[in-house]
């Protein structure tokens, strides 16, 4: 691990014939008199994690940090320490899974009044407007390294505030970096990373983390409805994978363990489920409603529908709607002969 140089590595190296770390981008991006503490307490959780994630401890998840700024070069911290750093590049899209803005002095006090601490962030395409101006300013100037940063994020990027030099920053510090391991390696690697960091610090910070954390159960539900819910457009078991922040192959795994079959099998079905719905209830044609359901054309999914169930797609439509037919006629008599006793009463 390289602390006052650009990058922070680690999990890099995995046993023979495992499948590399799923790698989250994390940027720590500083201003002059940020708090050294804070920084070097988030990189430390991160390499802490990659040492968990390499020994099979947690989920197959490392993290790359990189230190940024504004403009690049040295920053100073509050304690005169100088650390170099990388150029922040506002129009490098889907650059980093998380970032952390490491403010010093009275620029954090304007950046906090304006923007509540450990807060994730959506970004918006209306923020690169602002990214030019923002680099006009001074490195100096937190809201233009803000500005500069949430331009430079992917949608679904988080964004936390770090603590300026106090006595007790190193726990914001910790929990701001351990919202992210517990989302990816659950309470009980934040957990032990805490104690290693700062004994007796777990006491404080779990019940503020609690919220955060998912079983990997949890993780896989909630992988499977979302398969179900996007399972009218393209996705792949990576695309899940990622939904429920954990590897692809330890997703396969568990997915099979929890739900009982195979994500692909999961969404096969999901896609069918749809196929059929729209069979019986409207009146669009195979071909439109293969592309509405995600199975492509009506050739495929004739096929499918063959291998399934040794009918044609046209054929369970005509089917279903006999039936449907039948269970009406049953059920009109039955209606007919419980009026006429409800009548002779």
């Amino acid at each position: 691990m390289t602390y006052a140089g650009t990058e922070v590595t680690g999990a890099a190296g995995v046993a023979a014939g495992d499948a590399p770390c799923a790698k989250r981008r994390v940027g720590i991006v500083l201003s002059q008199g940020f708090s050294l503490l804070g920084t070097g307490i988030v990189a430390e959780v991160f390499q802490l994690a990659n040492e968990i994630a390499q020994a099979g401890r947690g989920e197959n998840i490392g993290y790359q940090v990189r230190l940024l700024s504004l403009q690049g070069g040295a920053v100073t911290c509050s304690a005169a320490v100088q650390v170099w750093t990388d150029e922040l590049e506002p129009r490098l899209h889907n650059a980093f899974d998380a970032l952390f803005i490491a403010t010093g002095g009275a620029a954090a006090e304007a950046r906090g009044a304006s923007r509540p601490a450990h807060v994730a962030d959506s970004v918006t395409d209306s923020a690169a407007d602002s990214t030019d101006t923002a680099r006009r300013t001074s490195v100096d100037d937190a809201s233009a390294v803000a500005e500069s940063m949430v331009a430079s994020t992917a949608p679904t990027a988080s964004v936390f505030d770090l603590p300026a030099a106090q006595a007790d920053d190193r726990f914001e510090a910790m929990k701001s970096a351990l919202t992210l391991v517990v989302r990816d390696h659950g309470l009980d690697a934040a957990r032990d990373i805490a104690e290693r960091l700062v004994p007796g610090s777990s006491q404080k910070l779990m019940p503020l983390l609690g919220s955060v954390g998912t079983t990997v159960a949890e993780k896989v539900r909630r992988s499977a409805q979302w398969l179900r819910e996007n399972c009218d457009r393209p996705i792949s078991v990576a695309d899940a994978a990622q939904e429920a922040a954990m590897s692809e192959r330890n997703f396969l795994r568990r997915f099979k363990l929890e739900m009982g079959s195979t994500p692909s099998e999961y969404l096969l079905q999901a896609r069918l489920d749809m196929t059929c719905r729209l069979l019986a209830g409207t009146e669009l044609p195979v071909d439109k409603i293969a592309r509405r359901s995600g199975m492509g054309n009506g050739d495929h999914l004739a096929k499918i529908f063959r291998k399934r169930w040794s009918i044609s797609p046209t054929e369970f439509r005509l089917r279903n709607r006999r039936e449907r037919a039948a269970r009406a006629d049953y059920a009109m008599p039955a209606a007919a002969e419980a009026e006429a006793r409800d009548f002779a009463f």
